[in-house]
């Protein structure tokens, strides 16, 4: 499976690639992206199975990208992994089609509740 994590920090980045394999998702394929616009692009590009976004991020969102993904007819699994989990963000998030948002801090148990299931 490929994932794609995309946030504009790529400390933040890391840390949700190692959670990810702490969460014993290691045997995935990682790619990355630095903001919703070159999330876009890659969705279209590499084709990843599964997109870990983050919300807030210059050039384009995470919901904005999710949005455009959408009305481009992608179905592309979507989740958001950021600093906000307020009740408002997770009815916009799902409105828009996403899976899950996991709202910081979080550990490798708090990827296992929202990826089992997403992840094969």
């Amino acid at each position: 499976m490929k994932i794609l994590v995309t946030d504009d920090s790529r400390v933040m980045r890391q840390i949700v690639i190692r959670t990810l394999r702490q969460a014993g998702y290691d045997d995935h394929d990682i790619i990355e992206a630095e903001d919703g616009q070159q999330c876009l692009a890659k969705v279209g590009s590499d084709k990843p199975d599964l997109v870990l976004s983050d919300w807030n991020m210059p050039n384009m969102t995470g919901i904005e990208c999710l949005e455009a993904l959408r009305a481009s007819g992608s179905q592309v699994p979507f989740g958001f992994v950021t600093s906000e989990g307020s009740p408002e963000m997770r009815e916009k998030a799902a409105n828009a089609g996403a899976l899950f948002l996991i709202a910081k801090p979080f550990n490798e148990d708090t990827f296992k509740d929202a990826l089992d299931g997403v992840i094969a």
